[in-house]
């Protein structure tokens, strides 16, 4: 059953609005101002919010601002009522993020077409897929709002070769890149030409939004770790779905959050455990990589897996075949295999 939030600090309002919800079949949490409405909404978790504007402690436009900030809530469909028509109004709380009005007195059936709405939209956004499919999905979706009705339709795919460059280290960025098929590198190059790969995106992530939303240069080059396909953002739509609507911006930030998690979790691992453990830890990653797109095999240059890890080749190689000779992967013709994973898992650090 969805639950939903009314605050409102007049009872007959809130009493009525509350009695048609769960009449139709939803939930209802009541909240008699805003003060109340923030605590309410952090404490449940409701899957849509109903606010009046003018309230005492606490107003609608600064319930939004406090909810909006916070990553529980931020994400919650947000619903305006309010008695005031004037234009300033609707557009002060437009520019805070509000997906929609009510304007009161509203009818049963302006109510909940408005809910019905609201959160039918919601819950599409929230379904992306890691497919090129999904991200297209997601986009035509965002679509639908006001401000995102000009997202072009500019989102061409191009092809990779093994080796070749996305872009490079100092290059300005123009695309938010999301790979399709094939795995992509992210390294770093020293002064003396010693690379060091940061990490690697496969099917279903994105490349280069950090410099995007900086606007400035990237500060690490990308390349194909094997054949790539991705697809190409424009910057231009890129910002628009990261700034323009509440909604649209906290899904995307939650996508591309996955992969500031591992990319910390990598570096922790780096700073803190043995190249034995790094280099058994590299492994299940790329296992797990290439097991989302139904493969067993794991195909890496000797060199590429060093950057990973952070240590020379030759300790690399020492460590597969130490690897090899207790049973734990198989290597033939290069290719590498895990044959027991839970030892790898087991290593000490």
């Amino acid at each position: 059953m969805k639950k939903i939030l009314v605050i409102e600090d007049m009872p007959d309002v809130r009493e009525n609005i509350q009695e048609i919800l769960e009449i139709s079949g939803y939930e209802v949490v009541a909240a008699a101002d805003g003060a109340e409405g923030v605590d309410a909404a952090l404490d449940e978790r409701p899957d849509l919010i109903l606010c009046d504007v003018m309230m005492p402690r606490l107003d609608g436009f600064t319930v939004l601002n406090i909810l909006s900030k916070r990553p529980e809530t931020s994400d919650i469909p947000f619903v305006f009522l309010t008695a005031k028509t004037e234009k300033e109004d609707f557009r002060k709380g437009m520019d805070l993020g509000a997906d929609d009005y009510l304007t009161k007195p509203f009818t049963v059936e302006e109510l909940l077409k408005v809910v019905e709405t609201r959160m039918a939209k919601a819950e599409r956004l929230k379904k992306f897929n890691k497919t090129e499919e999904g991200l297209s999905a997601f986009i035509n979706e965002a679509k639908g709002y006001e401000e995102l009705k000009k997202l072009s339709d500019d989102r061409r795919k191009k092809t990779y070769k093994k080796r070749d460059l996305l872009f490079e280290e100092g290059d300005i960025p123009r695309y938010l890149y999301f790979v399709n098929k094939g795995q992509v590198k992210i390294f770093k190059t020293n002064d003396i030409g010693k690379e060091y790969i940061i990490n690697i995106r496969s099917e279903g992530e994105f490349v280069g939004y950090t410099a995007l939303i900086k606007d400035e240069p990237y500060t690490f080059s990308a390349a194909a770790l094997e054949g790539v396909e991705v697809s190409l953002v424009p910057k231009e739509d890129f910002l628009k779905l990261l700034h323009a609507n509440r909604d649209v911006s906290s899904r995307l930030i939650k996508m591309l959050a996955d992969n500031v998690a591992e990319k910390e979790t990598q570096l922790l691992s780096l700073a803190y455990n043995s190249v034995r453990k790094r280099v058994a830890e590299a492994i299940l990653l790329l296992h797990d990589r290439y097991s989302k797109e139904g493969k067993e095999d794991i195909q890496i240059l000797r060199e590429d897996l060093a950057h990973i890890v952070g240590t020379a080749k030759e300790s690399v190689i020492r460590m597969l075949t130490e690897f090899k000779d207790d049973g734990f992967i198989e290597i033939t013709d290069g290719i590498i295999r895990i044959s027991n994973r839970k030892k790898l898992e087991a290593l000490p650090t």
